[in-house]
């Protein structure tokens, strides 16, 4: 089978390209072993999909913007991705730059600061590259500035229940899933693959979404003044969300965490079948993909074995060395049997 998109047009502008795989590995650690995973063309395609929809998200966790100023600077940013609309990336980074952190800023704010470059490179990527990646990325864009304007007199979001945590994560993670999908798939993709992977990519990215919610609850608060715990669970345990931290209230907070990782849990199931028809092709591996879904299931061992720890600043994560033995694992090669036996084996302790 020939390949859809050609690798030296998704190349792109080489400087900004390049630019593009740095910034990646700062912005996010585990999303950039997946790109460094894949091949070409795919590790450049997926890399200035995940920087399109990352850019957003930087401004919607952006607390000392005014939620009146997020909506407008999403909108803003929509508009850009609409190809049927004349609003230019320099509209948009000129609209962003007051609110740009002076000095030693972040990687995410090096990433909002330079849009246009990404978006020369996304530019130059071949139509149905960019076909696959714009729909799913202006949903995104889309449902993130419909939950800042609904919790824009409270200072952050806070998610009521369980239904709406869905809704959010649908937004935030589920877009990413059809984004992939959307990548790894063709005309030539049969039938049954592309059913299976349109019905699971949700829950593959709700999957990964769901557990960072577990482990980052207390730094989600702190940095962001967020609160992804459903309003009325909490309530049910006697704990307000703007009191999550409160260490009187820990037990109650650690109830609704395990029922969270529960809801995790379950669509992990999914994210395995997957896995076990992403095809590979255009430079795709199940590797690459394998990864993130086997670090989330060691993360998640661990949120479940300590959860009091996500409240504290020290946070729940796996060790360097887990990292290191579950890329390595995967590299060497996973058929659907050996993914299920490996997930059980970090499921029940450290990958060694």
């Amino acid at each position: 089978m020939g390949s859809t998109f050609d690798s030296a047009d998704a190349a792109g502008p080489s400087e900004d390209l390049a630019w593009c795989h740095e910034v990646v590995q700062d912005v996010s650690r585990t999303f950039a072993i997946t790109i460094d995973v894949l091949e070409e063309p795919m590790s450049s395609a997926i890399c200035v999909g995940y920087l399109l929809c990352r850019i957003p998200d930087t401004v919607e966790d952006a607390g000392h913007i005014p939620p009146e100023e997020q909506v407008a600077l999403l909108e803003t940013y929509d508009a850009v991705l609409d190809p049927d609309d004349e609003t230019t990336g320099e509209a948009f980074t000129t609209a962003v730059e007051q609110w740009v952190p002076d000095g030693d800023r972040s990687a995410d704010w090096d990433l909002v600061a330079e849009t246009e470059r990404v978006l020369r490179v996304f530019d130059h990527q071949p139509e149905r590259v960019r076909e696959a990646i714009r729909p799913p990325a202006r949903e995104l864009v889309a449902g993130m500035a419909e939950f800042v304007d609904r919790y824009a007199d409270d200072g952050g979001l806070r998610i009521e229940t369980r239904e709406e945590l869905h809704e959010y994560c649908h937004y935030a993670a589920g877009t990413v899933g059809h984004l992939i999908t959307n990548l790894v798939t063709d005309e030539d993709t049969p039938e049954e693959t592309r059913s299976v992977l349109e019905a699971t990519a949700e829950p593959f990215g709700l999957a990964l979404q769901l557990v960072n919610i577990c482990k980052d609850v207390g730094a989600d608060f702190r940095e962001e003044n967020n609160v992804y715990l459903p309003a009325d669970e909490l309530r049910a345990e006697g704990v307000e969300q703007s009191a999550i931290c409160d260490p009187d209230n820990e037990s109650g907070v650690v109830a609704v965490v395990r029922r969270t990782a529960a809801d995790a849990r379950e669509c992990l199931d999914q994210a395995q079948r997957y896995l076990e028809y992403v095809p590979e092709r255009d430079g795709n591996t199940v590797a690459a993909w394998a990864i993130p879904f086997l670090l989330a299931v060691g993360t998640l061992r661990e949120v479940e074995a300590r959860p009091a720890d996500v409240l504290r600043t020290e946070g729940v994560k796996i060790s360097r060395q887990e990292v290191g033995a579950v890329i390595d694992r995967a590299i060497d090669g996973l058929d659907g049997e050996e993914l299920a036996e490996l997930r059980a084996t970090i499921a029940e302790g450290p990958l060694a």
